[in-house]
């Protein structure tokens, strides 16, 4: 992420402070499961697939219910590990920011790295700023996003 905190202004500053900050992982599949269910649909989630258009209001409740039955699928799916590793939150009970990493350009995705890979998701309840990938968003994961909401 190139942006200037300095720069932002306060709800961009708080997307920020999340996309940077400690966040858990969850590490286990049935970890995962459970987390779905105490995530508040009503809460005015912002649904961001990074590399597609910045979501410009909150998702509705029916949405981010698709979103997560649809993420998990495509997460039991495509990462064949007997782990999961690659969901991380703010709040393992209560959470306000998500970051879901895509099993098919996970790279170094616990940011040891020091250009750290972007999340393919972002779930927050603060308006997200763009974040810019270093490669070409995949064809398959532009039409899964793009239809995940269109039978609505």
């Amino acid at each position: 992420m190139q942006t200037s905190a300095a720069h932002l202004d306060p709800a961009q500053n708080e997307f920020h402070r999340q996309m940077s900050g400690l966040l858990y992982s969850l590490l286990k599949w049935d970890q995962l499961s459970e987390f779905w269910t105490k995530v508040d649909k009503d809460a005015g989630w912002y649904l961001y697939a990074v590399g597609e258009a910045v979501p410009i209001a909150p998702a509705t409740p029916a949405q981010v219910e698709t979103f997560i039955v649809e993420m998990d699928a495509l997460l039991q799916r495509d990462h064949r590990e007997s782990y999961c590793g690659i969901v991380y939150t703010d709040n393992l009970d209560k959470p306000s920011f998500i970051k879901i990493y895509d099993p098919n350009h996970l790279g170094v995705s616990c940011g040891s790295s020091k250009t750290p890979t972007l999340p393919g998701w972002i779930m927050s309840q603060v308006p997200p700023i763009e974040l810019h990938l270093k490669y070409a968003l995949p064809a398959n994961r532009q039409r899964w996003w793009q239809g995940l909401f269109s039978q609505e």
